[in-house]
């Protein structure tokens, strides 16, 4: 097990910020690769980024490309969704997730760890 604690969620004008985290413990974060997921109320979960293990290299839906960014600090084993030019329509509930693997997936049935989530509400 990996337990996964998000964090940073609230209530957000339009055009503004948050930066999530997801803390684990025991394992490093070097032994996964992460993804952040989405799931607004009455749709599927969504992939919204994704970082791989080894190489560090990102990967993000079309939707938040240029506005959001995934990044991890390791000696803290926290990764970080940072959500810049927030919109109405990224109102979500959002989850962190881990894969034993060296590549980040969009699917979300790839991964073997999720946090609880924590909800990102945008007001217009």
């Amino acid at each position: 097990q990996v337990p996964l604690v998000e964090s940073g969620g609230g209530l957000v004008q339009a055009g503004g910020s948050l930066r999530l985290s997801c803390a684990a413990s025991g394992r490093t974060f070097g032994s996964y690769s992460m993804g952040w997921f989405r799931q607004a109320p009455g749709k599927e979960r969504q992939f919204v980024a994704g970082i791989n293990r080894n190489t560090g290299n990102t990967y993000y839906a079309d939707s938040v490309k240029g506005r959001f960014t995934i990044f991890r600090d390791i000696a803290k084993n926290t990764v970080y969704l940072q959500m810049n030019v927030l919109k109405p329509e990224d109102t979500a509930v959002y989850y962190c997730a881990a894969r034993q693997t060296g590549i980040a997936d969009t699917n979300s049935r790839m991964y073997d760890y999720w946090g609880q989530g924590t909800q990102v509400t945008v007001s217009s």
